[in-house]
C-alpha cells in the first residue's frame, strides 16, 4: 500500500476515468463505503471524496481521492484506511491511494443519499 500526494502530469485530466467495467469495481466501491470521515456521518464514497478507481488486469487498484479540507485532522491516516479496506478484498493486489487537492472537493460532489443524511435535501 502506498499513499501519497501526486499532482497531475501536464496534459492529464484532473480526474482520470474509473475502471467501471472491471469485475472488482463494485466491490472496491463497497469497500470505500466502509470508510468514514470521523467528523461526518457519511462514508467517503457518498461524500464524493473518491474521485477515481482504476483497476489493472492483475487486480492492482489506484484510488484518487481528496478530503473535505486540506487541514482535515485525519489527512495522514485516511488514505491508509482506504487502502486497508480495499486491500482486504479477494482478488485485489497492490493498492495505491493518491490524495489530491485539485479539483477541490465541494458539497456538489456528494451523492443524493449523503445530502439527505446531512440534511441538505
Amino acid at each position: 500500500m502506498t499513499a501519497h500526494t501526486t499532482p497531475p502530469r501536464e496534459g492529464e485530466p484532473l480526474i482520470r476515468p474509473s475502471s467501471t467495467e472491471h469485475a472488482l469495481y463494485e466491490a472496491v466501491v463497497e469497500a470505500c463505503r466502509t470508510v468514514y470521515d470521523p467528523e461526518i456521518p457519511v462514508n467517503i464514497y457518498d461524500l464524493g471524496l473518491v474521485y477515481s478507481i482504476e483497476i489493472d488486469a492483475a487486480g492492482g487498484v489506484r484510488i484518487t481521492m481528496s478530503l473535505t479540507a486540506p487541514g482535515c485532522p485525519v489527512a495522514g491516516e485516511m488514505p491508509g484506511w482506504v487502502a486497508d479496506a480495499v486491500g482486504a478484498l479477494p482478488g485485489v493486489g497492490q493498492v495505491d491511494v493518491d490524495l489530491v487537492w485539485e479539483p477541490q472537493w465541494g458539497m456538489d460532489m456528494m451523492s443524493d443519499a449523503a445530502r439527505l443524511e446531512l440534511g441538505f435535501m
